[in-house]
């Protein structure tokens, strides 16, 4: 049996040392599960989060920050 063949986010190249195999994402599918975003262990510092994902987080601290749930 064959594992699944790791893409590099970063460069587009495989990964063929599992060792140099880092997990920096998840994609969300739109009907199932979704799949593991990998990259080489040298690119997994230097990606940048996606913009969608800080705009949603942002438009969750600023629905917080108006409605506050406290004391």
């Amino acid at each position: 049996m064959t594992g699944a063949v790791r893409i590099c986010w970063h460069c587009d190249e495989p990964i063929t040392d599992l060792e140099d195999a880092v997990l920096v994402a998840q994609d969300a599918g739109n009907s199932g599960p979704g799949w593991n975003v990998w990259a080489h262990r040298a690119h997994a510092d230097g990606m940048e989060p996606h913009p969608v994902a800080v705009r949603a987080l942002a438009c969750i601290i600023l629905v917080a920050r108006a409605f506050p749930q406290g004391d």
